[in-house]
């Protein structure tokens, strides 16, 4: 126990220090400065406004990753302990979560191109406060519908919040430089670990006073139906591929002038920077899922081969990896901000290799504080991985089909978890043959981004 505390303690120092150095150290250069009055006026109205657009994004952001974050404790014990589901059943429900999300990946992207990304939102609030409401009854099928609900939900939440933050930062803010919209991400993934933290102990509180591991899905649908009520007062709507009903005929011209709708799995498939990004969530965040089902047993067993007596702290190893994730996501803003010329491929290889050897070291070493240490360091390749990535994709995708790709870069992933999934077996030779593959393919993916 003391281990975990002092680890606890030690990535907090690091947080806050880098935190205390990142936020508190602002460098004004001579290019900053106004060359007139009217120059210093109209860039502190754009300060202003670009502070007024992250007050009205971040907070909603972070509020739904929280109502996801509630949840993330307790859905296995409650399908299993509560509810009394076998294994079985319990791994069959959640692959019916990963194929609804496959699925809708299809169609939900491109719906929100066309008829908005801020409708989208509100339907997601929608959708994923009655996944929570099915697991009120323990009747079975409701139940599949229900994961059903929260699959189409993570799509949406992975992909029309950002699109909708993206386009309206290039549409409101064209002059504004790559890392202003770097500088956010990475504050996102900084908070979204901070919420991480807080949504665990709010869970765990919530199941203790009232005495049923349901009470976080209820919290979680009081902050849904709370970001729902912000969403339609702050945010206004954008659009990707959609012509207007009422619009006027166009004349030859104009009609001439007109760009043919964009085909995004065309963009996706030609475009080799692209097919390298998809590719790379594929192999990265399809590790991620596999890491988040396989990390405590892993952990449990060299738990046990060391001899240490009593049962592992879980809320406080959860609450060091988030920890863990900060710290990257802290890292990536001080790299971006100090060293502005990394090329970013370079920053992303080096965290798939770091990824690698984090996946694979425990499969040789089965010591508790190096698996625990390689966990932490996948952690903050997370952290950076989320900002950098996103950085990427804003740079790289048309804000016309933005919600589009970015849902059509999900469905290898989906896939992908889903087959490891269905061949899940108890024992520790199939988690390490799991975590092997993972790290074979995190290397595959260096390749494709070297």
């Amino acid at each position: 126990m003391q281990f975990y505390q002092g680890n606890f303690l030690c990535f907090a120092f690091l947080n806050a220090l880098l935190g205390y150095r990142e936020y508190s150290h602002v460098v004004v250069t001579p290019a900053q400065k106004p060359k007139s009055p009217a120059e210093g006026f109209e860039r502190e109205k754009a300060r202003g406004r670009l502070k007024q657009f992250k007050r009205n994004f971040i907070p909603i952001y972070l509020a739904v990753n929280g109502a996801d974050w509630l949840q993330g404790p307790y859905i296995y014990p409650l399908y299993k302990d509560e509810k009394g589901l076998t294994e079985e059943r319990v791994a069959t429900l959640f692959m019916t979560g990963f194929i609804s999300a496959a699925v809708t990946t299809l169609f939900a992207g491109k719906l929100a191109d066309i008829y908005g990304r801020r409708l989208a939102c509100l339907t997601f609030c929608v959708l994923y406060s009655l996944s929570c409401l099915s697991l009120l009854t323990d009747n079975l099928p409701i139940l599949f519908i229900g994961r059903a609900l929260g699959g189409m939900s993570t799509t949406l939440m992975y992909s029309v919040f950002e699109s909708w933050m993206v386009t309206e930062f290039n549409k409101g803010f064209p002059d504004e430089p790559g890392s202003t919209l770097s500088g956010i991400f990475s504050t996102m993934t900084t908070l979204n670990t901070v919420v991480a933290i807080g949504a665990g102990i709010v869970a765990e509180s919530a199941t203790d006073l009232i005495g049923t591991q349901k009470a976080p899905f209820m919290v979680a649908v009081v902050v849904l139906m709370a970001s729902f009520v912000a969403v339609r007062r702050f945010w206004g709507e954008n659009y990707g591929e959609r012509i207007a009903e009422n619009s006027p005929i166009l004349d030859s011209e104009k009609l001439l002038a007109m760009k043919p709708p964009r085909n995004s799995m065309r963009v996706l498939l030609r475009d080799k920077q692209l097919r390298a990004l998809g590719i790379t969530t594929c192999f990265f965040e399809g590790s991620m899922y596999i890491f988040i089902f396989f990390k405590f047993p892993a952990l449990k067993l060299a738990h046990q081969l060391s001899g240490v007596q009593g049962e592992l702290p879980f809320g406080l190893i959860f609450a060091i990896l988030m920890s863990s994730m900060m710290l990257g996501s802290l890292l990536y803003n001080y790299i971006t901000t100090h060293y502005p010329q990394l090329p970013p491929a370079k920053m992303l290889i080096t965290l798939l290799f770091a990824a690698s050897a984090s996946m694979f070291i425990p499969v040789l070493c089965r010591d508790e504080r190096v698996t625990f240490w390689c966990f932490c360091l996948f952690e903050i390749c997370c952290g950076v991985y989320f900002p950098l990535m996103a950085y990427q994709k804003g740079k790289m995708i048309d804000d016309s089909v933005r919600a589009n790709v970015y849902g059509l870069m999900r469905i290898p992933l989906n896939v992908f978890v889903v087959l490891v999934l269905s061949t899940t077996k108890d024992g520790f030779h199939h988690r390490d043959l799991v975590f092997t593959t993972c790290s074979a393919l995190l290397l595959l993916a260096v390749v494709v981004n070297g």
